[in-house]
């Protein structure tokens, strides 16, 4: 699939980066100390370049961790072509669905504390959900209802966002933007499911509806929670719902397509809907956040849920999040109508179970997930790997990944 993509940042988990933004920072090292070619990594920059000079991106960051430690943070082009402003580490980025992982982990949280079961029906904390039906009228509780488990793993047989959407405008209720995440919820029984829960992978509006699971759960509105549980334990100081005023100049210009070629601003900072509070607090693709902020949460699923002594989540839930829970059947995923051989799904992740023709650079065990704009990270457990991309722009989804992944991993010199 694609999707058109200006700027990137990637990111790799090691434990030697000093953040840019005060207060933070993270372990850095030679990329020799952890087992990498710093000369093999050299050839990141050039690859990255070439897809910046084609205007396939407007700049691109990445960052490159292993054992705990960042071995490689470097940035490229532009973050506002327009004003000829540089890219910088601490640039702000729109993650869209790299939100999802985030999100997971709250609800695993929670699950830790006894404050939800994995396998309850979702419609015990959210009873709105009973009874929903398929597009034939049949009851989705034919077999059973969707479970908790099933919203982690987009198996719950919910539609997409876009359908959810067409649906509340023609039943002459809101649209998603403009409701909260309990209207949006307590709309949905308007919405037909596309299948009985369990038999299909579908990437739906499922992560929406774990935002409001864990407001009813936690008793906290789902962005206080995040901020409470999750940003600030893990020094996340630039990740959030809105981009202050006073941080609008760290805020990259996304870009889109250009007829006949090149790049074209589709949105600017200062008018950007991120500098507004939202309404709708989207579990499922409303973050912002920097390079920076992100290495640190995934630092910490690297070292299985702690991150500077401080633990999120049990190791073994972790374990549990990283694994593949799809059948044999449901696999592999089916994204926008292309099929991700060799990977299945785990508990806000996709999971290399295969290695495949789809993306042969991959690891068994990788897990990790993208946004809309391009942007990526990857854990490799095997390697103690950890790589993030992020981009600003709807371009070729995966571009700047597949550009890179064999580098990084043909870097690694010591297992």
């Amino acid at each position: 699939m694609q999707l058109f993509t200006p700027s990137v940042i990637c990111i790799v988990a090691l434990p030697w980066l000093v953040a840019p933004t005060v207060g933070q920072t993270l372990p850095t090292a030679e990329p020799s100390e952890v087992g990498l070619s710093a000369e093999r990594l050299d050839g990141v920059g050039p690859t990255v370049q070439k897809l910046i000079d084609d205007e396939k991106v407007a700049g691109v960051v990445t960052i490159i961790a292993r054992r705990g430690k960042v071995a490689q943070f470097e940035t490229y082009g532009m973050m506002d072509r327009e004003a000829k402003r540089p890219m910088r580490k601490d640039t702000i980025f729109r993650i869209y669905s790299m939100t999802k992982p985030i999100t997971s982990t709250a609800v695993m949280m929670l699950c830790d504390e006894g404050k939800l079961k994995l396998d309850d029906p979702v419609s015990r904390y959210l009873p709105e959900l009973e009874g929903m039906k398929t597009a034939e009228g049949n009851a989705a509780a034919k077999s059973r209802e969707m479970s908790v488990r099933d919203l982690l793993r987009h198996t719950s047989g919910l539609p997409n966002n876009a359908t959810v959407d067409g649906i509340f405008r023609r039943e002459g209720v809101k649209r998603i933007s403009e409701c909260t995440l309990k209207q949006c919820v307590e709309n949905l029984h308007r919405v037909p499911l596309r299948s009985e829960p369990g038999t299909e992978w579908y990437y739906s509006i499922a992560t929406d509806v774990l935002a409001r699971l864990v407001e009813v759960a936690s008793g906290k509105p789902f962005d206080e929670f995040l901020t409470e549980r999750i940003f600030e334990p893990l020094g996340m100081k630039d990740t959030g719902f809105v981009v202050p005023a006073e941080k609008l100049d760290r805020f990259a210009v996304n870009y889109g397509p250009k007829p006949g070629g090149g790049l074209r601003m589709t949105d600017a900072p200062a008018t950007s809907r991120f500098t507004r509070r939202p309404k709708f607090f989207s579990g499922g693709g409303g973050l912002v956040s920097t390079a920076t902020d992100y290495m640190r949460f995934c630092l910490m699923l690297a070292d299985k849920g702690t991150l500077d002594g401080k633990r999120l989540l049990k190791a073994e839930t972790v374990e549990q999040m990283t694994r593949n829970q799809l059948a044999e059947p449901l696999m592999p995923i089916d994204f926008a109508s292309t099929k991700r051989d060799g990977f299945g799904f785990g508990l806000g992740f996709s999971v290399c179970v295969e290695r495949s023709k789809w993306e042969p650079a991959a690891r068994v065990g990788e897990y990790g997930w993208f946004g809309s704009t391009s942007t990526h990270f990857w854990i490799s457990p095997k390697d103690d790997l950890v790589v993030i991309i992020l981009t600003q722009g709807t371009f070729e989804l995966d571009i700047v990944e597949r550009a890179v992944k064999p580098l990084v991993y043909g870097a690694i010199v010591e297992d």
